[in-house]
C-alpha cells in the first residue's frame, strides 16, 4: 500500500467519523429514520432488556406487550446490537452501531476491491472511493452488518476458494453472524455462495471441499445464533399472525413496473442511493464496452449487470399473483420473505460502481478526472441521505419518545404499570413501550394469532369502513394498531395538527376485557363519550412531539 493510499483512506475514516457525528454531538436532539427504527426496533431493545428475559427460554413470553408477546419475537440474545442497547443508553447505542456498521462496511469494500477487483496502484482512487460511498449508504439500522458485511464476507470466501488458509478469513466468517441478521441478508448471501460453489463444480474446477465447509461452517453458526428463530419456524405450534401474511397479489403490469422502480430507485430497507450517479455511470461503462467489443475481457463487469437487473426482476415477481397456488399448497412462502434476494444489490452495484469506474479510468487523463468528479458526486449524493438531514423535520429522538411527558402521564394515572393495559391513537405504541408501559397494540414480526383474531374485534367497525385498512391488517398484521378509517396509514400526529377524530367506532367492551383502561390519543376524539371514552386530562410538553389526550375507558352502563 502506497502512502498516498494510507492517507486517503485516514481521511476516508474521517469522513466516516463526521457522519455519524450527530448521534455523539446532538445526543437526545439527533433526528433519525422513524420506519422500522424509532416505531419498533429501538423500542423492543428497551423493552426486552428491561423485562429481564434477555436469555429467556424459547418458551417465555414479555408481559409488558400484548398481555405476552412471544420472547423469540425479538430474535437471538447474541446480537450484537443488543448489547450495545444493554450497555448504553440507547442514542449512543445506536450512534455506535451505525459507526461499527460502517467502518467494517468500508474495510471490506476496501479488501474486497483490492484484493479481487481493482487490483493495480493506480486505481487506489477508485477502490478507496467506491469503499467509503458503500459504507455511507442509508442502510436499515437494526440490520446493522446484514447487507454492508456482504463483501467482508465475500473477500473471506473468495480467499478460500482460491486456496487460502489464512486464519483471518475464518475469523471473519465467525465473527460476521454476531453482528448481523440470517433473515435480513446472510441467507440470500449464503445461499448465493452456495450456488457458486456449484458452479464451479459443473464447470469441472473440482469440488473445492475447503469453500464448501466454509459456507458450511458460518450457515451452522448462524443457525445457532439464531436458534429462536429456528425454533417458530420448524418446532412452534401455534399460529402465528405469518400464517395470515398474503403477499402474491400484483398483477403482471405492476410487477413490471415496481422491477425498474427498484431497479432505478432501490429499496427502502438497502438503499443504495444509485440512481443519480452510479446508474448512469454503469451505463457509460457499458457502452465503452460494447464500443471497443471487450465482452471477454469484463465478463464480470457484465454478469454483474445482468444480476442487478435479475435481483430486481426476482424482488418484483415476488409478489405476482401467479405464485398464489404455490403459496397456498407451502405456507413456507409466506412465512419467510425470500424476495429479500434483492438484498444482495448495494454488494453488487457497489462492485459494479468500482468496475465502472476502472473502465473508464483506462480511456485517459479526461476520463481519470471525470471518474474522480463520479466518486465525489456520489459521495456528495450520500452525504443528503444523512439521517440528521433527510429527517431534520420529523421529531428528533427525545421528541419521538417523549419520556418527561409519558412519566407525568404515569404519575397521573398513580398505578403500578403492570395492573392497566393502554393502546394508542394516532402515535406508535413502541412510544408508550420505550416509556413502561403495558401496552394491547404493537409492532411486531409475529405475535399469536388468536391475539389478532381478538384485537381486531376491537377494530372491527373501523375496518369495515376502510378496504386498504382492511387488508392491511387482516393480510398483514404485524401492525396490531388501533387503525382508525379517518386517519387511514398515518400513526403521527404532530401535537400542532388541527386533525379531530369525528366518527370513532371501537369496541371498548373488548378492549376493557382484554384489560385495557386508558387510550392515549394524538388527537381529540369528538365522539369519545358514545365510545364510553371519558376525557381525563390533555398533556403538553415542549420536549415532545405531541400533545397526548388520556382517556380512561369506562364501563357501559346497564
Amino acid at each position: 500500500m502506497t502512502r498516498h493510499e494510507k492517507k486517503i483512506i485516514f481521511f476516508s475514516f474521517l469522513a466516516i467519523a463526521a457522519f455519524v457525528s450527530p448521534y455523539f454531538l446532538l445526543g437526545e436532539d439527533a433526528h433519525m429514520r422513524v420506519h422500522d427504527n424509532l416505531d419498533s426496533n429501538i423500542a423492543w431493545y428497551k423493552v426486552l432488556i428491561r423485562s429481564g428475559e434477555l436469555f429467556g427460554s424459547v418458551n417465555a413470553v414479555i408481559p409488558q406487550i400484548i398481555n405476552g408477546l412471544p420472547r423469540n419475537a425479538f430474535g437471538t440474545e447474541f446480537s450484537g446490537i443488543v448489547w450495545l442497547h444493554a450497555l448504553f443508553p440507547s442514542i449512543y447505542a445506536y450512534g455506535l452501531s451505525q459507526t461499527i456498521t460502517r467502518v467494517f462496511a468500508f474495510i471490506g469494500m476496501y479488501l474486497l476491491l483490492k484484493k479481487h477487483f481493482i487490483q493495480e496502484p493506480e486505481w487506489a482512487w477508485i477502490r478507496v472511493g467506491a469503499a467509503l460511498a458503500f459504507a455511507l449508504t442509508p442502510f436499515w439500522p437494526s440490520g446493522m452488518l446484514s447487507t454492508l458485511g456482504m463483501p467482508l464476507a465475500l473477500w473471506a470466501f473468495l480467499n478460500i476458494r482460491a486456496g487460502e488458509r489464512s486464519w483471518l478469513n475464518y475469523l471473519v466468517l465467525t465473527l460476521l453472524p454476531f453482528y448481523s441478521s440470517l433473515v435480513l441478508g446472510f441467507f440470500f448471501f449464503l445461499s448465493a455462495m452456495g450456488m457458486l460453489w456449484l458452479v464451479d463444480v459443473v464447470r469441472g474446477k473440482g469440488w473445492n471441499v475447503r469453500f464448501l465447509l466454509a459456507i458450511v461452517y458460518m450457515s451452522v453458526i448462524y443457525l445457532a445464533i439464531e436458534y429462536r428463530l429456528v425454533h417458530s419456524l420448524l418446532f412452534s405450534t401455534e399460529p402465528t399472525s405469518r400464517d395470515e401474511y398474503f403477499h402474491a397479489r400484483l398483477p403482471l403490469w405492476r410487477v413490471i413496473r415496481l422491477t425498474f422502480k427498484n431497479y432505478v430507485l432501490g429499496h427502502n430497507h438497502v438503499m443504495t442511493v444509485h440512481g443519480l450517479v452510479i446508474l448512469p455511470v454503469t451505463f457509460i461503462a457499458l457502452y465503452v464496452v460494447w464500443k471497443q467489443k471487450r465482452w471477454r475481457e469484463e465478463k464480470t463487469f457484465l454478469f454483474l449487470h445482468v444480476l442487478n437487473f435479475a435481483l430486481s426482476a426476482w424482488y418484483a415477481f415476488w409478489f405476482y399473483k401467479g405464485w398464489l397456488p404455490l403459496t397456498e399448497r407451502f405456507d413456507l412462502l409466506d412465512k419467510f420473505n425470500f424476495a429479500r434476494y434483492h438484498f444482495l444489490r448495494p454488494l453488487v452495484i457497489y462492485v459494479l460502481f468500482a468496475l465502472s469506474l476502472k473502465i473508464l479510468w483506462r480511456q485517459g487523463k479526461a476520463w481519470q478526472r471525470m471518474s474522480l468528479c463520479f466518486i465525489t458526486a456520489q459521495l456528495l449524493v450520500l452525504t443528503a441521505f444523512n439521517e440528521e438531514i433527510v429527517y431534520q423535520n420529523k421529531p428528533s429522538f427525545k421528541q419521538f419518545y417523549a419520556e418527561k411527558q409519558f412519566a407525568e402521564i404515569k404519575e397521573y394515572i398513580g398505578l403500578p404499570v403492570e395492573e392497566y393495559r393502554v393502546a394508542s391513537i394516532g402515535i406508535h405504541p413502541a412510544i408508550a413501550q420505550y416509556n413502561g408501559f403495558y401496552t394491547l397494540d404493537t409492532y411486531n414480526n409475529f405475535y399469536p394469532l388468536s391475539y389478532k383474531h381478538r384485537f381486531r374485534e376491537m377494530i372491527a367497525q373501523e375496518l369495515k369502513k376502510n378496504k386498504k385498512l382492511r387488508e392491511y391488517f387482516d393480510e398483514w398484521g404485524g401492525r396490531c394498531y388501533i387503525f382508525v378509517d379517518e386517519l387511514g396509514k398515518h400513526y403521527m400526529f404532530k401535537k400542532h395538527s388541527q386533525k379531530k377524530i369525528k366518527h370513532l367506532q371501537l369496541n371498548t367492551d373488548v378492549f376493557r376485557e382484554m384489560g385495557g383502561r386508558y387510550i392515549l390519543s394524538a388527537l381529540p376524539i369528538e365522539n369519545a363519550t358514545k365510545n364510553q371514552l371519558k376525557l381525563e386530562k390533555v398533556f403538553h410538553s415542549h420536549e415532545s412531539a405531541w400533545k397526548i389526550h388520556l382517556y380512561k375507558v369506562m364501563p357501559r352502563e346497564e
